[in-house]
């Protein structure tokens, strides 16, 4: 088996709606490659090898097609047919990350891609047939509006999007800044679903952000890691380079909510950090050959190293931290997304695509985390109102309610220092005094009850506390636990 230059997705068919990167592919090395070489080649496949054995029965696909053409009641085009016989294949193998787009959607996307960076910011997946975020990148319409991993989205502007192929779906989401696009979404854990407007914008495509904390006296670098894009380990390169030349004494990696991206990134990346006597990873073919990669480095840094993960990190994410976990670092966090294989764009020839699923990656020492994510070493949460959920007001909600609306509402304020006295959805006095408070600090009339413009305020104030990252548990545990 022998590898040449080829682009292929690690994430596969989990795309950001803005399109940034959407279609970039990774590059994978030789499987004969020695620990010194790290030349990274993939063959390209054949979209007809002659390989594989024709069934007897292929017949039966073109005797469908006749007797469609020739007695179906309406007009029917050669090409739908020949693209729905495709997508049918696809569909059996009940695999979310192997799809097809005919060359119409093709041309499309590519064209999105080449001159666009404009959506709402989320990386998407389908699963288990539902359209499913993996996680909003930051400073996006997304993030702004609450949306989480897992989130499920039902219906695009009153249009569901049942059925549909992840492109089709993606194409209702999608357009141009400045417009509005209304989501119905339904949540893990909450009973009703909610809608989420959202503005669609200019995507942030600054991959790296650094920053230096201090904690016990001691320098902190912070590299955090929005995607995995082309220039992202290039921007880490020079971000670590200045962070060390400003004296760190240790390093926090931060992959929260990056859905993944290309693989020679992150590969890259790990090539600083896991000398050449572990594989930064593996992959697996279909018939269970295993092919490490190495880095050409000596020895670690001299310094301590910990990564921060949590659910919405996956794929190129995940394989960052399992690497840099198995070669001894601490990983903080919660469990991650669980994104374990890996795609290839094979072109059809007419302008089509199809992405099938050809490889599993593997830990550095064999352990596949799909479907299962990442356990860190240190397990830290966010407080509550990290996780509260958007507050839904038909009527004011107001003393003797009860209800999930308002149990958000008592942990969102609790999380703004405005103390309910309890959060279990019971709208209690103390829950009224609370609103009243909240009210009079910003010149609302105090009314104690919560109306849509008070629920409002209280969302917008919220994830501005959560982006201000005073309370952010997850950093503050992986800074604590460096230096121990």
């Amino acid at each position: 088996m022998k590898f040449k230059k080829q682009h292929i997705l690690i994430l596969a068919l989990a795309l950001i709606l803005a399109f940034v990167g959407g279609f970039a592919g990774v590059k994978l090395a030789q499987p004969h490659q020695a620990k010194e070489n790290s030349e990274t080649n993939l063959d390209t496949p054949s979209t007809a090898s002659g390989n594989t054995e024709v069934p007897e029965n292929m017949d039966k696909v073109e005797q469908a097609f006749q007797l469609i053409k020739e007695n179906y009641l309406e007009d029917v085009k050669d090409q739908d047919l020949i693209d729905g016989a495709v997508k049918g294949m696809l569909k059996t193998l009940d695999d979310p990350y192997s799809t097809y787009m005919d060359a119409e959607t093709m041309k499309g996307f590519n064209e999105t891609i080449e001159s666009s960076f404009e959506g709402i910011g989320a990386e998407v997946s389908l699963k288990n047939g539902k359209v499913t975020i993996i996680a909003p990148i930051k400073d996006s319409p997304a993030e702004d509006a609450g949306l989480r991993p897992n989130d499920q989205v039902l219906k695009v502007n009153d249009e569901s999007v049942e059925g549909l192929e992840l492109y089709e779906a993606v194409e209702k989401i999608r357009g141009k800044k400045g417009s509005k696009v209304v989501l119905k979404v339904q949540r893990p854990g909450v009973s009703d679903p909610f809608d989420v407007t959202l503005v669609r914008d200019d995507i942030p495509v600054e991959t790296v952000n650094a920053d230096v904390k201090k904690m016990n006296g001691k320098k902190t670098g912070i590299l955090e890691i929005t995607t995995f894009s082309e220039n992202t380990a290039k921007e880490f390169d020079e971000q670590l380079t200045k962070l060390e030349k400003q004296g760190i004494e240790g390093l926090v990696i931060d992959v929260r909510g990056n859905p993944g991206g290309l693989f020679d990134a992150v590969q890259d990346i790990l090539k600083m950090f896991i000398p050449k006597d572990l594989p930064y990873v593996q992959i697996e073919d279909q018939n269970g050959e295993k092919t490490p990669y190495y880095s050409d480095l000596k020895k670690k840094k001299d310094y301590p190293i910990s990564v921060i993960v949590d659910e919405g990190s996956a794929s190129a994410s995940e394989i960052l931290a399992v690497a840099m976990k198995e070669a001894g670092y601490d990983v903080v966090g919660t469990k991650s997304f669980g994104k374990g294989t890996v795609q290839q764009a094979v072109p059809m020839g007419d302008g089509s695509t199809i992405k099938l699923t050809f490889y599993k990656w593997l830990s550095p020492k064999g352990n596949w985390i799909h479907d299962k994510g990442v356990e860190p070493t240190i397990k830290e949460k966010q407080p509550n109102y990290f996780y509260s959920n958007p507050i839904k007001v038909k009527k004011p909600l107001a003393y003797n309610h009860t209800g999930e609306n308002i149990k958000n509402i008592q942990i969102m304020l609790s999380g703004l220092n405005y103390d309910t006295g309890r959060d279990d959805g019971y709208f209690n006095k103390q829950t009224e005094q609370a609103v009243k408070a909240f009210q009079q600090d910003n010149d609302l009339k105090q009314t104690g009850k919560v109306d849509e413009k008070t629920a409002e305020l209280i969302e917008a104030q919220i994830i501005d506390h959560i982006r201000e990252g005073d309370d952010d548990q997850q950093m503050k545990k992986a800074l604590q636990e460096l230096y121990k």
